[in-house]
């Protein structure tokens, strides 16, 4: 299992535009993805279960990845979130 923090920067939060290049981003990986905000959590392949989060600017997510392609999509989801969040 690979994990990591980030910080939304993005001013809209995770919006609809993100939200689908990042479900897109995630479904190229085998491996299972979850977005964590507090006590929420939904998979980062669902487009409308990460809307559901409502994620705003300056909070933070946890984004668990678990599978056989895991550290290469760990890497690649947080190269992601840096580049457009």
């Amino acid at each position: 299992m690979k994990q990591f923090i980030y910080t939304i920067k993005d001013e809209l939060g995770l919006h609809a535009r993100p939200a689908g290049l990042l479900v897109k981003k995630a479904g190229s990986f085998k491996s299972n993805i979850q977005i964590t905000k507090g006590t929420k959590s939904a998979d980062g392949k669902r487009i409308l279960a990460i809307m559901g989060l409502g994620i705003k600017q300056n909070e933070q997510i946890t984004v668990t990845v678990e599978g056989e392609d895991e550290k290469q999509a760990a890497l690649e989801l947080e190269e992601f979130f840096k580049s457009n969040l």
